[in-house]
């Protein structure tokens, strides 16, 4: 299997190649730590579900009550918190995992993968575009739905649109409205409706007319229910406060967008992550797919809250080989997979939070202008951060030597000091 490797990314700069045997091989021991975890499951995985979904109901209706009745600033802020935290959960930890099919063994209706979610879009849409589209094909150019959404260019793999020029200024704007920027991508009506010369080159199944006219009447449908109640009914409930928990309702919402698009991005967009062409995927064996999905992945490291809150989508590498697995199981995982492709020489990606959201940031401006130009600015990126790290060190360097003059000083005025009292003596 051959991968395809974006220059700029300079991560990796050598491509990892392993033999037929080879992929076999790591194939079985990736299949047996998966039958590992399925021997576990059971009683703990349904307690970890149904805790989790008693504290998003917790923070959800003291949130609510906080916004309703702060009479100042902090009570409404933390009731701002409390909602968000409530609204991310659900979204995350909750609707995510549990729509992927990770619960299904409880055979319990509540809990299986016909679970609908809280956010704009309908869980049938999703699971559609990202469950079968996205997994099957991850950064697949063309195929994967979610790699770049058919409307941004986050690789020099994808060819240069006018259209990509809007990225900078679309990204944040989708990042805000970021649970309805994905049921719309997820329909792909970019297709539909920019003319061929602006929209990317996509060769995934696209919805039929009738089939889409349907799905944007069920987004409709419940999106327009969602707003009512979040920015009509609960705030005329307040009377008078109205305006308090409207804004309250709206910070929660946009907070828990922005979350959601920062996880998603870190997981699937920092620089590090391999593209692939169709071609590399004919006749893909299993061992290939889990190869693909860990080249193609990258983990954020962070501690048990944030791991929560991302619904452990900061184990993205986990996920992607095993997706219909209990997310809370991949912080188990998550040192096994990398143990096991350090001894086969695959590249395994993890790195901080912030670090990757800004190189996502910075591919959606750079790649946002022709390769040319692109290039320029990957220069120009490129000498900023050797001159920021340059300065740092300096930096670094200018402390240590006046904290080792300073201690420096300390030892010889005390041995002068000591050398006094001896005379005096």
């Amino acid at each position: 299997m051959i991968m395809n490797k974006s220059p700029t990314n300079k991560t990796l700069k050598n491509k990892p190649e392993l033999t037929s045997q080879q992929i076999n091989d790591f194939q079985q021991e990736l299949d047996e730590l998966r039958h590992s975890i399925e021997a576990k499951m059971g009683k703990e995985d349904i307690d970890h579900i149904q805790n989790i979904i008693e504290i998003q109901r917790y923070l959800e209706i003291s949130g609510r009550l906080l916004i309703h009745f702060s009479l100042e600033p902090v009570s409404w802020t933390l009731g701002v918190a409390s909602l968000s935290a409530a609204h991310i959960l659900e979204n995350m930890e909750i609707g995510h995992n549990v729509i992927h099919g990770q619960y299904d063994f409880m055979k319990d209706n509540k809990f299986n993968s016909d679970y609908e979610w809280t956010i704009a879009g309908t869980a049938k849409n999703w699971k559609r575009a990202h469950n079968h589209h996205h997994h099957a094909y991850t950064n697949v150019i063309g195929k994967d739905v979610d790699f770049g959404f058919g409307l941004f260019r986050v690789s020099d793999d994808i060819k240069w649109k006018p259209i990509h020029l809007l990225q900078p200024i679309i990204s944040p704007i989708s990042a805000l409205l970021f649970e309805h920027s994905i049921a719309l991508y997820d329909l792909q009506l970019t297709q539909y409706i920019l003319p061929k010369w602006l929209k990317q080159d996509e060769h995934a199944e696209l919805l039929s007319k009738s089939e889409l006219l349907q799905e944007l009447k069920e987004y409709a449908i419940k999106s327009s229910k969602k707003s009512l109640k979040e920015y009509v009914l609960y705030p005329l409930l307040a009377g008078p406060m109205a305006p308090k928990v409207l804004a309250g309702n709206v910070s929660a919402q946009v907070i828990r967008n922005l979350w959601s698009f920062a996880v998603i991005y870190c997981g699937h967009l920092p620089d590090g992550n391999y593209t692939f062409t169709e071609q590399e995927m004919e006749a893909e064996t299993k061992g290939q797919w889990y190869f693909r999905q860990i080249l193609g992945s990258s983990n954020f490291e962070s501690n048990l809250l944030v791991h929560i809150m991302s619904g452990h989508l900061s184990h993205q590498i986990e996920h992607h080989l095993y997706p219909d697995l209990p997310a809370w199981r991949y912080r188990e995982m998550g040192p096994k997979v990398e143990e096991i492709c350090s001894r086969y020489g695959i590249p395994y990606q993890k790195g901080e939070m912030v670090p990757m959201l800004k190189t996502v940031a910075t591919s959606i401006v750079k790649y946002s202008v022709p390769d040319t130009v692109s290039q320029k600015l990957g220069r120009f990126f490129t000498k900023k951060q050797e001159s920021g790290a340059t300065k740092l060190n300096n930096v670094k360097n200018l402390i240590n030597k006046k904290s080792s003059d300073a201690v420096w000083g300390i030892k010889l005025s005390h041995q002068k000091n000591s050398d006094k009292r001896a005379k005096a003596a």
